[in-house]
């Protein structure tokens, strides 16, 4: 990118729109995105790593009952069989199902991962989904203050909230709202800014997310 900044619209504590607005750091909000390859991985490495692994079968061995010889090995004409919890007939065990043990992560070297970070940044920049809001506290942690304030922000839907500090007060105000996830500054990750319709920063959050992410250093 030839600018090192990108301005974007900068709110007030209370949400009156301020006069400078902020400026974001190119070499992290503003990265040129050739493909979307990288950003896929790291949205799968994302979804892997929180699968709950619920899934177990029953082999023949855990099946109740077929302890007796369906019928006898000669003279019926018929295939041989020992039990009837042979995985070929109806009720019997499953042969290569899921025990439970399955290990589903994945891992991305934390270069590769950051850099994923820093293009779904730049995507959501481009598409004007950052605003940075000077400050943002809630003394009584009420939930309905927040809806106000995002409202004036111009959030809606799905919103990102990045703070350094995730106070109990702002917990409690953002706990209640369904589309309103509220995170650290360096815990940001590719799935969210992806699925985020606004990401609100505050200001020190913007400064610890470039501090973070490396920025144009």
């Amino acid at each position: 990118m030839a600018d090192k900044t990108t301005a974007v619209p900068t709110f007030t504590a209370g949400g009156a729109k301020a006069t400078t607005p902020a400026k974001l750091d190119a070499g992290v909000f503003g990265v040129e995105v050739t493909n979307h390859q990288l950003l896929r991985q790291a949205y799968d490495t994302y979804l892997a790593n929180g699968r709950d692994n619920l899934a177990v079968v029953k082999t023949r061995g855990l099946v109740r009952g077929g302890g007796k010889k369906p019928w006898k090995q000669k003279g019926t004409g018929r295939a041989r069989f020992g039990s009837s919890r042979n995985p070929i007939w109806r009720g019997g065990g499953i042969v290569f199902g899921p025990t439970g043990l399955e290990n589903y992560t994945k891992k991305l070297p934390t270069a590769t991962r950051r850099l994923a970070i820093r293009q779904a940044l730049s995507l959501a920049a481009g598409a004007d989904k950052i605003v940075v809001v000077e400050k943002l506290a809630s003394k009584e942690g009420k939930t309905s203050d927040m809806v106000k304030l995002l409202a004036k922000l111009g959030a809606t839907r799905n919103v990102l909230v990045v703070v350094t500090e995730k106070t109990p007060e702002l917990i409690r105000a953002t706990a209640n709202l369904s589309e309103v996830k509220l995170v650290s500054a360096t815990y940001v990750n590719v799935f969210d800014a992806m699925n985020a319709n606004t990401i609100v920063l505050t200001s020190d959050a913007q400064k610890a997310v470039e501090a973070w992410l490396g920025g144009t250093k």
